[in-house]
């Protein structure tokens, strides 16, 4: 996920985005245990795109507060 589309989002899209992308990082952890995962790098790919999504509502927040 680029930071363009992160940008483009509305604020209920972002908060599923990172719902869903919460449930898939738990599912990989938990695939680690009964299984081998083949690709190791989607955990550093999910996190990367939940931290992204979350400094995204962030900054919005601010920018909101920073209006009042």
């Amino acid at each position: 996920m680029k930071a363009a589309e992160v940008h483009r989002m509305k604020d209920e899209e972002i908060a599923i985005e990172i719902d869903r992308l919460q449930r898939k990082l738990f599912d990989l952890r938990c695939a680690v245990v009964t299984e081998k995962i083949e690709d190791p790098s989607l955990f550093g790919k999910v996190r990367k795109d939940i931290a992204r999504l979350k400094t995204e509502r962030r900054a919005r927040q601010i920018k909101k507060t920073a209006k009042a």
